[in-house]
């Protein structure tokens, strides 16, 4: 294993698992739920493009000199359980999963690589960047719930149970890799308002302000597919 911090390879251990079997599931869906060829060509161009996003924490890994398999290792079980918990049933399930479920369990690398390298942080804010899959899947929800708005309660419901899996999935990959979980909570810097010393309350601060990011980053994405209203 390389001499970079283990939370540091397990971030990008558990980000290339995460983008392989995105690769391999939005392939999937895209073959067996696609309800056109113009669909289905999309999605497929979403997952090539989480293939290249793999290869290149891949690469990452190998550059530190750590084994990319042995570092994705510990995830695969969590994620190949959080994705057998969350088949889609159809095509708009799949594209808001794509959207919501996969945007937030995001949102929870994202904060992780707040306390890492810059370079890994720019490596990581890369490969999670979401512009192309929110245009292709805000279109597609938005069209068909201007079309059927009793869709709606199904999928804001399942937009929902995607929050609760991919919550539940983080507290798994916390406890399976303690220096995962470091890098998730870490304690303010001194340079931060409201810092002051780790451990007890300030822990539960961070904790608070770290789910109130994710809230507000899944509000934005309900609001965006057209499953909630705005302020």
């Amino acid at each position: 294993m390389s001499d970079s911090p283990a939370g540091v390879v397990d971030l990008l251990g558990v980000l290339a698992y995460a983008e392989l079997t995105a690769f391999l599931r939005l392939a999937e869906d895209a073959a067996t739920l696609a309800p056109s060829l113009t669909d289905r060509a999309a999605l497929s161009d979403l997952a090539a493009a989480e293939y290249a996003h793999f290869r290149l924490l891949r690469d990452r890994l190998s550059w530190l000199g750590a084994d990319p398999e042995k570092a994705m290792a510990p995830f695969v079980s969590s994620l190949d359980d959080w994705h057998a918990q969350t088949r889609p049933g159809d095509w708009l399930e799949a594209l808001v999963k794509a959207y919501v479920g996969t945007g937030i369990a995001g949102d929870f690398y994202r904060e992780a690589a707040r306390h890492v390298d810059p370079e890994t942080r720019k490596l990581v804010n890369e490969v999670l960047a979401e512009e192309t899959r929110s245009e292709f899947v805000v279109e597609r929800v938005r069209a068909a719930l201007a079309e059927n708005p009793k869709l709606t309660g199904r999928l804001a419901l399942w937009a929902r149970r995607m929050v609760g899996e991919a919550l539940s999935q983080g507290h798994r990959l916390a406890a399976v890799r303690p220096e995962l979980a470091v890098l998730l909570v870490s304690s303010l810097s001194p340079a931060e308002p409201g810092a002051g010393p780790s451990g007890g309350a300030a822990d539960l601060v961070q904790v608070g302000r770290l789910f109130a990011r994710l809230t507000e980053e899944h509000g934005k994405r309900m609001v965006a597919l057209g499953l909630v209203s705005g302020p």
